[in-house]
């Protein structure tokens, strides 16, 4: 199925993904993500964006997730994000809209990046993963999208709305 296919191009990306509903419960995330906040995914799915921010930060989550339901998108937010073992770190985040085939939004795909990693190989690292995601989804728009139920072709077509927006930020000025 197209669909896990299209979703295999981030469950071990470099970058931190999830996926989350309209009201910003966490339905799905790569192992990234997981490691990157020191939880098991188990520990992650259904859980709010909030339980992996600091409480002084909820205002700032809150504005994004404002923004991102006014515009559909959400670039260069920096928000300072909380580990499990209390810990934290610098993230900008960015967010693309998901929508089912009536154009409902059904939630968001949501990579972020850890600002205290962001040396050239990471960052060179990111850019080689972009240009293969983008080439493994025209791959698969090519080959299968006109056979994938609609379920299928909106994850498809979030997660391509997803990856070009990441293509075209430049993560030397993060």
């Amino acid at each position: 199925m197209a669909q896990t296919e299209a979703r295999k191009t981030l469950k071990d990306a470099p970058v931190m993904w999830r996926r989350i509903n309209s009201i910003g419960a966490i339905l799905d995330c790569n192992s990234t993500y997981a490691a990157n906040l020191g939880y098991a995914k188990s520990e992650i799915l259904g859980k709010t964006i909030f339980e992996h921010v600091p409480k002084e930060e909820w205002q700032d989550m809150n504005n994004s997730l404002k923004t991102w339901f006014e515009t559909g998108k959400v670039r260069d937010r920096k928000i300072i994000f909380k580990r499990q073992d209390g810990s934290t770190f610098p993230g900008v985040l960015h967010a693309t809209s998901l929508y089912d085939e009536n154009k409902n939004l059904l939630g968001s795909n949501t990579v972020i990046f850890d600002l205290t990693q962001m040396s050239d190989e990471k960052i060179n690292e990111y850019e080689q993963f972009f240009k293969d995601a983008n080439n493994r989804l025209d791959e698969i728009k090519e080959k299968e999208y006109n056979e994938l139920d609609e379920e299928s072709k909106s994850e498809y077509d979030g997660l391509k709305d997803m990856f070009e927006m990441l293509s075209t930020i430049d993560l030397k000025k993060i």
